[in-house]
């Protein structure tokens, strides 16, 4: 099939594509291939085939009779020499992107983003790759493209023009051009009217019920034949406001015979009710609005776009826009899809995050709260972009869904955060810990903020004093898990022993053993962290689902003094600053 032409021709690289599906379908049912099966691999694979779908069930059949004439012995030998080459370039592909088709000319990529929202995780994948690919690996160019031209169904949300921006920025994305769709919408219509001059489109006066009828049945509408002049008028009607809306819209030729409904003969602009549904940046100044199909077709075109990096769900799309090209004779962009992203454990989906944070407004901080998968909650959250960037390019470019295991982006983050994360000790729901016969020595301590990373510093740690002797403050849950021996040591500072808990008074006493931690590893201590007698009131919020399980307690006054707005609290987590208030901290955890 040569590219953009009406005509279908079976080239070498398709065959072997052939081939290897129904060599593959043939090995799994004992040496007899479907064609059914190793159809649907091919469309899969190359949805811009399926407007060819007659002729090329003719050749797959073909191959699959030549695969079932074969003996067992002779099916292996051609798997044999097929798989070599095929699982060579697989492993290749493993060690970074594999490369775009086509790059001669040079390569042009965009990102489309619809501002009816801020952006989720999923979107990342399209908008780094699409960087990627254009600005690291060819040195071409990026466009960014705001689709805003459904103000009824998907509304443009305001904020999200900017806050698109801000995402993409913090992910180290630098796009080359900016585009609005909704102020290009002149552009729009002087497309349209030369499609209607090439007889590629017709203004239809059917209503929604007719239109379905039609397509289910096969059925030519009775205005798909009205004369080009006539179609032109009625277009002109259309801008002028003569009809309401669902009252006319223009429809795209295409193949009535074709096996999904929704590509027969798509709309290509409908009449949207401004003065009810006004647009955010143009207001009710259009009444005639450009579909997605319609407008990103024509966009991709006028902005020289060589390769499409867009999501699984698009491949029909595809097949639509091709028929906008076929009669205007442009050439088809490459189309690389790539599944849809999933993070264990958070909501992605746009419209499941508007309605919470319509619902509970007081409870949720708008699109960037860290409970949501948004690039603008995970950022609140303290994940990193490096971390982000990461995780996207090791899925590569693969056409199937894949879900993000919240442990493995965490672990990756962790690993990021470690080297230059200060750490600080925080006391949950503390008591007054005394400890009978702390040498002097150890009441004033020096304990590095990170144990290899000596750049980061160390504070002093004095342990409190009055009348009933020396004294810190542990969690009251660490004295429900000692062992039997009651012994244990406090981080970077003596192994005591518990004497007594006074629930009355608050307060416990214990016996000081040693300060070695050789002998803490010899009695098998477990280590508890405290806090000294210079701290802050604390807050922790750790996210789980949709709510924040807090934690109140003390945490090291050093915290003041520092500017970081991460920290490692030993044996909780890494955990962000979000406030600072006079003698107290609120924390968010980010993962443990």
């Amino acid at each position: 099939m040569s590219e953009g032409s009406g005509s279908f021709e079976v080239s070498e690289e398709l065959r072997r594509l052939i081939l290897k599906h129904a060599i593959a379908n043939a090995m799994k049912h004992g040496g007899k291939a479907s064609p059914g099966p190793v159809m649907n691999k091919i469309l899969g694979e190359r949805p811009e085939l399926r407007s060819y779908a007659r002729e090329l069930a003719k050749v797959v059949k073909e191959v699959v009779d030549y695969i079932n004439s074969l003996s067992q012995q002779e099916l292996e030998r051609i798997a044999r020499d097929i798989t070599p080459s095929e699982e060579g370039k697989k492993k290749e592909e493993i060690k970074g992107l594999p490369p775009l088709p086509d790059v001669d000319m040079g390569v042009v990529t965009r990102f489309a983003p619809n501002p009816d929202f801020a952006l989720h995780l999923g979107n990342a994948r399209p908008a780094l790759l699409s960087y990627i690919y254009a600005k690291e690996m060819y040195n071409g160019k990026m466009i960014l493209r705001l689709e805003d031209t459904d103000p009824r169904i998907k509304t443009p949300m305001p904020e999200a023009y900017w806050a698109i921006k801000e995402d993409l920025r913090w992910l180290g994305i630098k796009w080359d051009e900016e585009y609005i769709q909704s102020l290009r919408m002149e552009l729009y219509y002087q497309v349209a009217k030369e499609l209607i001059k090439r007889g590629g489109a017709y203004v239809d006066l059917c209503g929604r019920e007719e239109i379905s009828r039609n397509r289910a049945l096969r059925r030519a509408c009775p205005h798909r034949s009205q004369p080009i002049e006539y179609n032109l008028e009625l277009f002109e009607k259309m801008l002028s406001g003569f009809f309401g809306e669902g009252e006319a819209s223009l429809r795209v030729k295409t193949d009535l015979d074709h096996q999904d409904p929704s590509v027969i003969d798509w709309i290509a602009m409908r009449i949207i009710d401004t003065s009810k549904y006004p647009h955010p940046i143009v207001g009710d100044k259009y009444i005639v609005w450009p579909t997605y199909n319609f407008a990103a077709g024509v966009d991709d075109h006028l902005m020289g776009i060589t390769h499409i990096i867009r999501g699984r769900e698009h491949m029909q799309n595809t097949v639509k826009q091709s028929y906008l090209y076929k009669h205007m004779g442009w050439i088809y962009p490459h189309v690389i899809n790539v599944g849809r992203l999933k993070l264990e454990g958070f909501i992605l989906s746009k419209s499941m995050i508007r309605a919470i944070i319509e619902k509970h407004p007081d409870r949720f901080n708008g699109f960037s709260d860290p409970r949501f998968g948004t690039l603008a909650g995970l950022r609140s959250r303290g994940i990193l972009s490096e971390t982000i960037r990461e995780t996207i390019y090791s899925l590569g470019v693969k056409v199937s869904d894949a879900t993000i295991s919240w442990d493995n982006l965490a672990s990756l983050n962790r690993k990021k955060l470690d080297p230059t994360t200060r750490r600080l000790m925080f006391v949950a729901d503390p008591i007054k810990l005394y400890i009978e016969g702390l040498p002097k020595e150890l009441l004033e301590i020096e304990m590095p903020f990170h144990l290899e990373n000596k750049d980061l510093g160390s504070r002093v740690l004095r342990v409190g004093f009055d009348k009933r002797g020396a004294y810190i403050y542990i969690s009251k849950a660490d004295l429900k898990t000692l062992p039997d021996s009651k012994a244990f040591r406090l981080m970077e500072l003596a192994n005591v022993e518990l004497l007594i808990v006074d629930e009355e008074s608050g307060a416990a006493l214990a016996r000081y053993i040693s300060s070695g931690l050789d002998d803490a590893k010899k009695m098998g201590l477990p280590i508890i962290q405290w806090a000294p007698q210079d701290h802050l009131k604390a807050a922790l919020r750790d996210p789980i689902g949709l709510r924040y399980k807090l934690y109140k307690g003390l945490i090291e006054k050093s915290i003041i003094s520092l500017e970081d707005s991460v920290y490692q609290l030993m044996r909780i987590g890494f955990v962000k600053v979000v406030e600072r208030i006079n003698d107290r901290v609120v924390m968010l955890k980010i993962h443990n």
